[in-house]
């Protein structure tokens, strides 16, 4: 007959076994109960011609929401080692993943982490966010705050297909945050600006976050450099003039509840929404081509007759706008671009437009009652039937006038102001001016 064991001879002949019948299961936590979001300033660069921003943490910040790349066991591993460097040596941090990563990860890690299922409350939470996978992942991040105006920084690591918006290398990833997370430990507070959120009075004395790693503080010289991506937003009206913006971000929230992918919630009655690679109206599945009315700045500009139509940001300019024939843009050019999708004149080249231009793309009613697809930064938001009107215009980036909040753009942790990656994605992603044919070998 068996005879169960009893914990003496657990102990005297399994101790390792036993302590981890002892240990309590790794918890689940909700993004509710982490401390308020700690927003950074970002400085001016002192050197000549620069328009980087440096990265000054007013203290340690405390929650890290982890974004990664869906169905790849290359990208899992990854996390998972970040993940318990994170918790070995910045105890302090609390790791956020989206719902349906936590329920795969929480088995896996011995301490506890937190499901962003709380839609509504994670911009008010969310210090700053890595992400693990290629463009797709860095937009997927950033979309989570399409309601928002202020967008935490996100430290992007590049392990996807392409990685054209991806900063680091993963092999980086020690360094990468602890230049991150000690930005601002000893950096002059003159000059700052302000981001969106309660400031009080600077505190000039340490934190415990940052007492812990001695000397590792970067210095003035050597804070984390930050290249803040404009967007473009986009305000929604039905054929009766009536802005259905608070419709769409509600049905935005809820679809995402559905989908476990955590929208960030808004107080404002009538959010825009926001894009950083570029808001499309497309035909969809209909065998007709879509006709739109497009107006400049409340000037008739020209009826399109095409499969759609593109407002693409500089940072965008790379993506579906190049792929329709569109021009390339330095993401630091404040501009926007207008380009169409296969259209039926050949004369209808991709315009390039100030950010502040206000365009307005009317639903024809020639398009007979069928909806046209609007889609944000390649998701569809909703259908716009004939007569409405999706009205886009850059984000404001900065600061209205001297000791205002700083609000506006997608602030992105890069590696070095002397490494350009823009340069580098031209040359060696987008293969920018390639010779045709073999290559020279040089023994010609």
């Amino acid at each position: 007959m068996f005879k169960q064991p009893t914990i003496r001879r657990l102990v005297r002949a399994e101790p390792t076994i036993l302590r981890r019948l002892l240990l309590p299961l790794p918890l689940q936590n909700h993004v509710t109960q982490l401390p308020e979001r700690t927003s950074p300033r970002y400085l001016r660069g002192s050197k000549p011609g620069s328009s980087l921003l440096s990265l000054h943490w007013p203290r340690p910040p405390r929650n890290l929401l982890i974004i990664q790349k869906l169905f790849s066991a290359e990208v899992v591993e990854a996390v998972l080692k970040f993940s318990k460097h994170i918790h070995s040596e910045y105890p302090d941090v609390n790791l956020v993943f989206e719902p349906r990563i936590t329920e795969s990860l929480k088995n896996r890690l011995d301490f506890p982490i937190f499901a962003s299922d709380d839609h509504a409350t994670i911009a008010d939470k969310i210090d700053v966010i890595a992400t693990f996978g290629g463009d797709g992942t860095v937009l997927r991040a950033a979309s989570l705050f399409k309601l928002h105006g202020s967008v935490p920084p996100i430290l992007s690591f590049s392990m996807g297909t392409l990685g054209f918006l991806g900063e680091w290398s993963f092999h980086e990833h020690k360094k990468a945050w602890r230049e991150m997370y000690m930005s601002g430990s000893d950096v002059a507070m003159r000059d700052a600006a302000y981001p969106r959120g309660d400031w009080e009075a600077p505190n000039t004395g340490s934190y415990v976050g940052w007492e812990r790693m001695t000397g590792k503080s970067l210095g003035a010289q050597r804070a984390a450099k930050v290249l803040l991506r404009h967007r473009i937003k986009a305000d929604v009206f039905d054929p009766q003039g009536n802005n259905i913006n608070n419709w769409l971000s509600d049905t935005l929230s809820s679809e995402t509840q559905l989908e476990t992918k955590p929208v960030a919630g808004t107080k404002e009655p009538f959010p825009s929404l926001r894009a950083i690679n570029e808001i499309s109206v497309h035909r969809g599945s209909h065998p007709h081509l879509a006709i739109i009315d497009i107006y400049q700045n409340g000037h008739f500009l020209t009826e399109t007759t095409a499969d759609g139509i593109l407002i693409s940001t500089p940072t965008g300019s790379t993506a579906y706008s190049l792929s329709a024939g569109g021009p390339i843009v330095h993401p630091l050019v404040k501009s926007l671009l207008i380009t169409p999708i296969s259209p039926c004149s050949l004369s209808f080249r991709s315009l390039v437009l100030p950010l502040d231009t206000k365009v307005c793309l009317h639903m024809s009613p020639k398009n007979r009652g069928r909806e046209l697809d609007l889609n944000i930064d390649g998701k569809r938001c909703a259908g716009v039937s004939p007569g409405s009107e999706i009205r886009i215009e850059g984000e404001f980036v900065g600061r209205a006038r001297p000791g205002e909040e700083w609000h506006g753009g997608v602030p992105c942790v890069i590696r070095t102001e002397d490494d350009d990656p823009w340069v580098g994605g031209l040359t060696g992603l987008l293969k920018f001016n390639h010779p045709f044919g073999r290559e020279s070998t040089g023994d010609d």
